[in-house]
Parts: structure tokens; C-alpha cells; sequence
């Protein structure tokens, strides 16, 4: 099993009142992982992928602050379903884990709307990543 990690740069815009990233900054770190994985291991840009986000869960473990320059981003394939994909991620500065999440991501078919099953290319390529 392989793991895909990102490096994002902390930003000062993302520092809340409290000196911390704020909360709601770790979803679009997440973001961020999730498209380089999709152009990275998929091949695909993530804007013109037929699919939506339908989950998404996060436990906080410790704050990230402005002088941590930035933090990396792990993704991993949990479960690969028909038309789904459950990704696991750590959002790490240094050796500790700031964050830990789970997002579900369904693939639609453009037409109607309608969840697909995910092309065999891009359920090969997610399957390097399995955590199981």
C-alpha cells in the first residue's frame, strides 16, 4: 500500500483570532490533497471529474499554528465501492498529527446525475492506496 501526501503551505490568512489554523481551513487542506491526488495518481483534473463530495469527517488532535510553515497531507483509499471512494487522511506538521479525517467522494454520471460506477483506470490506480 502506497500513501499519497501533499505539502501545503500555511497561509496567514487561515490563522484564526486564537493564533491556529481556523477549523474550517483543514477541509480545504483536504481539498487541496484530494486534487493533486486526482491529477497526480488519476491523471484527471478534479474539475472535470463527474464527482461529488458526499461525506466528509474530521477530528482535530492539535492546533496548527502560522509558524508551522506548513503541513502535509496524507491520502489513503479506505473502501472502494461500485461508485465510491472513502479516503483517509492525516494532516501532519512534522511527526505529529494535527488532524485525522475521512472523506466519501461518488462518482455521477453527468447526464442524470446519478451515481456510476467508477472507470477501471482510475479504480486500478486508487487501488495502490488501499489502506486494507
Amino acid at each position: 500500500m502506497e500513501t499519497y501526501t501533499a505539502d501545503i503551505d500555511v497561509r496567514f490568512r487561515d490563522i484564526d483570532a486564537l493564533g491556529h489554523v481556523n477549523n474550517a481551513v483543514y477541509a480545504t487542506y483536504i481539498e487541496h490533497a484530494r486534487t493533486r491526488f486526482f491529477r497526480d495518481v488519476l491523471d484527471l483534473d478534479i474539475s472535470r471529474a463527474s464527482t461529488v463530495l458526499a461525506s466528509l469527517s474530521i477530528d482535530f488532535r492539535r492546533p496548527v499554528e502560522l509558524a508551522d510553515d506548513a503541513v502535509a497531507v496524507t491520502v489513503e483509499i479506505a473502501d472502494l465501492g461500485r461508485s465510491s471512494a472513502t479516503m483517509t487522511h492525516e494532516i501532519r506538521v512534522g511527526d505529529a498529527v494535527a488532524a485525522e479525517a475521512e472523506a466519501t467522494l461518488v462518482a455521477l454520471d453527468p447526464e442524470t446525475g446519478e451515481p456510476t460506477p467508477i472507470p477501471d483506470d482510475h479504480r486500478e490506480a486508487m487501488a495502490a492506496y488501499r489502506d486494507r
